[in-house]
């Protein structure tokens, strides 16, 4: 399925037949935000009615959204873990993928939903506001095509004055400018930002994913790589040969840039076999790079954020040559594939 296809089912459809979706996130029974648990949270889908305004907004939109990826000729690939979102269309198929996001677009959007009657209600201490979903049915195939778009805590507002503790999304008051007596007045109610983007669309179990990192946000995988990586550091803390893996631990709450690195760290793996040798050629790999790799009484030691990277990047294979060019480049990214005539 391209885009293109995607786009022509939703030209067939109506702007007041779609279906508008609030999704939130909920911490777990028994568990906190601050929980050192993977999977901590579940997902909540409501039904929000719009006016034939919103509705005629929401379609017009997705269909000019659509059309404007569509033009830029972006390269469908697969989704991968380091890959950036330069020149590619992404698709994600949650087939024989578990997590807990894969219950919003396979059960509850396919159910009826609750009908949300005010903002308030679904925005506490331990449920949150997380995306909004656009639904589109293409009858041709008794499917639904639904668009996702992640809801940022600036982007809603409930009335903090007579809902006190009802909200943690806003500490502020919203104000709008009156024209007519030329003075900023408080804006009472409840108020969400709806935009003209989309982050991701969803049909027939596959992601096709336009904004890469607010996709990953939506669905879950940045507090699985999260948890992921401390996992890792956990196995590196059992190498002999690494020393202050501490700092790299504390680093994963700081620095979700780490996350992903150290996820592809791990498909490599080759840190589990680090031995003197292996620590040499690294050391000469680093010279020929004008790097230093830290080594101390014969072990990597990550004393610091440089020790750290120079190290990651030794694990990652982050230097590589072009066979053809003979360029060097250094990046996480890139697939293993096997020589034909090997």
């Amino acid at each position: 399925m391209t885009l293109l296809e995607l786009l022509e089912k939703i030209n067939v459809t109506k702007a007041e037949d779609i279906k508008l979706f609030f999704v939130t996130r909920v911490v777990k029974e028994g568990l906190t935000r601050n929980s050192r648990k993977r999977d901590k949270y579940l997902f909540k889908v409501y039904q929000v009615d719009s006016s034939e305004e919103i509705r005629q907004h929401l379609f017009d939109s997705t269909q000019s959204q659509i059309e404007n990826i569509i033009g830029k000729n972006y390269e469908m690939v697969d989704y991968d873990i380091l890959s950036d979102e330069t020149d590619h269309l992404f698709t994600y198929a949650i087939k024989d993928k578990v997590f807990s996001f894969s219950d919003v677009v396979t059960n509850q959007l396919l159910k009826p939903a609750t009908k949300v009657k005010t903002i308030s209600e679904i925005t506490t201490e331990n449920e949150e506001l997380w995306a909004y979903s656009v639904g589109f049915e293409d009858l041709s195939e008794n499917k639904w095509i639904y668009t996702f778009r992640k809801i940022q805590s600036g982007k809603v507002a409930v009335n903090e004055i007579d809902n006190p503790t009802s909200s943690i999304l806003t500490k502020c008051i919203r104000t709008i400018f009156n024209t007519e007596s030329m003075k900023l007045e408080v804006l009472k109610g409840e108020s969400i930002t709806l935009d003209k983007r989309i982050d991701c669309v969803f049909y027939d179990e596959t992601f096709y994913v336009v904004q890469k990192g607010a996709f990953e946000q939506i669905v879950g995988l940045q507090e699985e790589y999260q948890e992921q990586a401390k996992e890792i550091v956990r196995n590196m803390q059992k190498i002999p040969l690494i020393t202050g893996t501490d700092k790299l631990m504390d680093l994963i709450e700081k620095k979700p840039s780490l996350h992903k690195k150290l996820v592809k760290i791990e498909r490599i793996g080759g840190y589990k076999q680090l031995n003197a040798a292996s620590i040499r050629q690294m050391s000469k790999v680093c010279k020929q790079y004008g790097e230093k790799l830290p080594v101390k009484e014969g072990k990597l030691n990550m004393e610091t954020e440089q020790d750290i990277d120079v190290i990651l990047k030794m694990f990652g294979d982050y230097y590589k040559k072009g066979v053809v060019s003979g360029k060097s480049y250094g990046t996480f990214s890139g697939k293993e594939i096997e020589e034909a005539n090997k």
